[in-house]
């Protein structure tokens, strides 16, 4: 039975199969796989409310992230979460098309490279920023089916591509205009072949850093810098793409395969519906673990809370506090700027990055258009991304420079836009540089264990992985599945 007494300070002895320390996304999914195999689990949380790094504030009716927020929309570790929570009530909303990339005036569309997608296929696409003239939009479009093939070899070939981006000869086409088409056909038949490359094909890949990578994929240089890598840059949070090739190759496919999608009402609906499915009284806010052992965690006001293992869910430096020795990633910072518009500067849900590099943001997007509930009726948030050093930069230096930026980007004023919120986090996203073990050990010993993105891949995606992982290894120690080969204990602490 759990146990507990309201007057903080005084001592108490809380029983429990598993206690977890940190009620963001990996400890809440890892309380719901214990509770869903008959375990009673205790989170505790030192904060005074749950989620992590998935905060989502409110204000004057908006819906303000602290993170950029973004999830893929056929996340296989959500749709293995037990319960029928997330099932019922977590809405994902896409980008459509998945990103346009604003590079020399002008705006190309890379959703319509996606498999299957065919909606942008022709002429311009809607909804791009109207108060600005679009060049160039039509010469990067072509009949999609040509992506549809289950093999490349079924594609046509790339001069019959580059004429059909860049039209009949004798039409008024350059030959600069035809070696543009050449050079987007190469690129639209390299990741042709990636969105159908198999997982286990890209991890067996040499592994470098994925500027390195890029530079052996035989695209042109222009092609690289002024496509693929502010791209790659948008998906990774990396502005020097420092992270691992096969991390950078598989995060790309995925892209390409089904976009990103934003969580209906902000990013804390996710842990909020992880914890809407515990027990009552599962998770305590505002209790700190002061130290922990296999069997025990104790807290600086509110005693010692028993149990048979210990779970680990907190980021990697809090975690390395609690067990000295643990390898502690370096972090890429990220800023995130809401802005309040008067008027939707685009209406396309897209994402749209910069990939000229003209100022601070790497990426930004209407969340309005993407997701209606994050203001009310009538209003209009707009969200914009900034990584690197840039984004430690002073408040109101960063805001200004944004907006000169934002205005080019979106082709508007933003003379009127009202700077909402300005959330900046040092240690938001965990590198991944090579080599990168996507799957680093969760069981340190028997009755100790770990988890988190930074035992994984960073994000949603990798803290879910994570922690199904180590509840899966919490099961087979406790002898109610098999143990499972990968999970073997640690003979030190990784």
């Amino acid at each position: 039975m759990l146990t507990s007494s309201s007057h903080t300070g005084r001592k108490h002895t809380a029983e429990s199969d598993v206690a977890i320390i940190g009620a963001g996304t990996a400890g809440l999914a890892a309380a719901c796989h214990l509770t869903a195999a008959g375990l009673t689990v205790t989170v505790l949380e030192a904060a005074p409310r749950i989620g992590g790094r998935m905060v989502t504030d409110q204000l004057d009716g908006y819906e303000l992230d602290h993170g950029a927020g973004l999830l893929p929309p056929d996340c296989a570790e959500l749709a293995g979460l037990p319960g029928p929570a997330l099932d019922t009530a977590l809405a994902l909303r896409p980008f459509a098309p998945g990103a346009l990339l604003r590079a020399e005036n002008r705006y190309l569309p890379v959703g319509d490279l996606r498999l299957g997608s065919g909606r942008y296929a022709r002429g311009k696409p809607r909804g791009l920023p109207r108060q600005r003239p679009v060049t160039g939009v039509e010469s990067v479009h072509a009949p999609t089916n040509w992506l549809r093939s289950r093999s490349p070899r079924g594609t046509l070939g790339v001069a019959g591509a580059a004429r059909a981006l860049s039209g009949r000869p004798g039409h008024g086409r350059s030959r600069t205009a035809m070696s543009d088409a050449l050079d987007l056909a190469r690129l639209r038949a390299g990741l042709a072949r990636l969105a159908h490359t198999s997982p286990e094909r890209l991890s067996a890949r040499g592994e470098l850093s994925a500027a390195t990578a890029l530079a052996t994929r035989g695209l042109p240089a222009r092609t690289l810098t002024t496509l693929v890598r502010p791209l790659l840059v948008a998906l990774l949070s990396d502005p020097a793409l420092t992270t691992s090739s096969r991390v950078a190759d598989l995060t790309l496919r995925d892209f390409l395969r089904s976009g990103l999608c934003l969580p209906a009402g902000g990013a804390a609906t996710l842990p909020r519906l992880l914890a809407a499915g515990l027990p009552e009284g599962t998770v305590r806010t505002s209790v700190r673990a002061r130290s922990i052992a296999t069997h025990s965690v104790s807290t600086a006001d509110h005693g010692t809370f028993g149990c048979r293992a210990v779970l680990l869910a907190t980021g990697a430096h809090r975690a390395a506090e609690l067990l000295p020795g643990l390898r502690v990633p370096e972090h890429h910072p990220v800023t995130v700027l809401h802005h309040a518009a008067p008027e939707p500067p685009m209406t396309a849900p897209a994402l749209l990055v910069d990939a000229d590099q003209k100022g601070p943001v790497t990426h930004t997007w209407v969340t309005t258009a993407v997701d209606p509930s994050r203001a009310l009726p009538g209003r209009t948030l707009v969200t914009s991304v900034v990584l690197g050093t840039q984004a430690a930069a002073p408040s109101a230096s960063l805001d200004d420079a944004a907006r000169g930026q934002l205005a080019e980007l979106y082709g508007a004023s933003t003379r009127r836009w009202e700077l909402l919120a300005l959330h900046h986090d040092t240690r938001a996203v965990p590198a991944m540089p090579a080599p990168h073990d996507a799957r680093r050990p969760v069981r340190v010993l028997g009755g100790l264990y770990v988890c988190g993105d930074h035992r994984e891949t960073s994000g949603s995606r990798g803290a879910l992985a994570s922690a199904r992982r180590a509840s899966s290894a919490i099961l087979d120690d406790f002898g109610l599945r098999p143990a499972a080969r990968d999970e073997m204990p640690l003979r030190a602490v990784a």
